[in-house]
């Protein structure tokens, strides 16, 4: 998708620009705090040295927690234009139904979540496309110096650039590995021989034994077809991940047999993707004049699915509690900026997504007795709610209705 010229007013190359905020990296991250931040009426300058995003195997749902944030931030409707929606996942295991998620998801691919962002964009932003080769930052203003030439100053500087790091080591932010290679994630397209469509909206499979690091398989439509995402906890030069980028198909059915009843005959078009996550985080990132969020500031379990989630709190705590109030008094200073750092919100949501980082891989892959009784009795519980429910509908929700009052 284009990222419309009408919404994103482009900025000449030899422009001075002086702005309230640059935020610098132009993915979810980066293009959703533009857009909040613009139509709050900020000026705003979104650099990205990509005018359209690529193809990317990154977040390809949205969720739960995720899709009540993006109604408080009033861009619902135009996630709805751009993804498939669902409201009901089939969860199997051994060939078996565990049970029967609900609740409203879309699927689409990350490009065109990030290009649905930039269109958010209002005419108080401006966007640039150019490489941030250097910034300096103070307690007053900051500056950075692009490689076309241009030159920014802003009052605050936005760090959306993930995981790369050059521009917050320039500024002596460095990152702390938590868990090297802590798992492995594919991304594919799958389809039957004769286009039928398969016999379910969406279907998670969960891996048979700790020894394969399978966590789970998830099914789920987007605009191009079925959609397939893989997460492991395996070491990722392990021969099974080249089998599972070239023999796909009878990769994923050896490790998951009990998948064959419920997709019948398929294929796999289209490329295969994988991604290889460290779990990190920033240290020294309490600065002058500019903050880190989503992925530049700690990075995430994509089994764990809270990813997503993380960067929704920070664009929306940032955006809408604390940068406004910054600019209406002089200076960005430390104190400022560490009020975001220390913001409850923000730190439960990274807590409980390291959280259920390490509590994925060891529910997935450990072979001690005690996990292998915990495997056991999480599916097991999850199935008996789940056959009671069916039986009394909803009786579950009343009861924790009523504990909560």
């Amino acid at each position: 998708m284009m990222v419309s010229e009408k919404v994103i007013r482009p900025i000449a190359e030899d422009e001075s620009i002086t702005t309230d905020v640059a935020i610098v990296g132009g993915g979810l991250a980066g293009s959703l705090a533009a857009a909040v931040l613009a139509r709050a009426g900020h000026q705003v300058v979104l650099i990205d040295k990509r005018a359209v995003y690529p193809e990317e195997f990154r977040v390809e749902k949205i969720a739960g927690r995720q899709v009540d944030i993006l109604c408080r931030l009033g861009f619902i409707r135009e996630l709805e234009t751009v993804a498939c929606a669902y409201d009901r996942v089939i969860n199997i295991r051994e060939g078996r139904v565990v049970d029967v998620s609900a609740g409203q998801t879309y699927g689409l691919p990350y490009a065109d979540l990030v290009a649905m962002a930039r269109r958010l964009m209002s005419m108080h932003s401006g966007f640039i496309v150019d490489q941030v080769t250097a910034v300096s930052c103070s307690d007053d203003v900051q500056h950075l110096r692009l490689a076309s030439g241009k030159r920014v100053t802003a009052r605050l500087v936005v760090l959306a650039t993930g995981m790369a790091g050059a521009l917050g080591h320039s500024l002596g932010i460095t990152r702390r590995i938590l868990a090297e290679r802590h798992s492995v994630s594919f991304g594919f397209t799958i389809a039957r021989p004769d286009n039928s469509p398969f016999g379910f909206e969406a279907l998670t499979c969960y891996g048979e034994r700790a020894a394969d690091g399978v966590d789970y398989l998830s099914l789920f439509p987007v605009r191009a077809g079925m959609r397939a995402n893989l997460f492991m906890f395996r070491d990722p030069t392990d021969p099974i991940m080249r089998e599972l980028r070239r023999e796909t198909k009878s990769t994923l059915l050896r490790l998951m047999p009990g998948l064959q009843s419920y997709l019948g005959d398929f294929n796999v078009i289209g490329p295969v993707q994988n991604w290889v996550m460290d779990l990190s985080a920033a240290e020294g990132h309490l600065q002058p004049g500019v903050v880190l969020i989503g992925d530049a500031f700690q990075t995430n379990c994509p089994a764990a699915g809270t990813g997503v989630s993380r960067l929704l709190v920070d664009v929306e705590r940032l955006c809408t509690e604390y940068v406004p109030r910054w600019l209406e008094t002089d200076g960005m200073g430390k104190e400022k900026i560490s009020q975001f750092y220390s913001d409850p919100g923000k730190i439960a949501a990274d807590q409980h997504s390291l959280r259920m980082a390490h509590f994925r891989r060891a529910l997935t892959s450990s072979s001690d007795i005690r996990w292998n009784v915990r495997r056991r009795m999480h599916f097991l519980r999850r199935n008996i709610t789940h056959r009671v429910d069916r039986i009394r509908p909803g009786w579950i929700a009343r009861v924790r209705s009523v504990l909560r009052a």
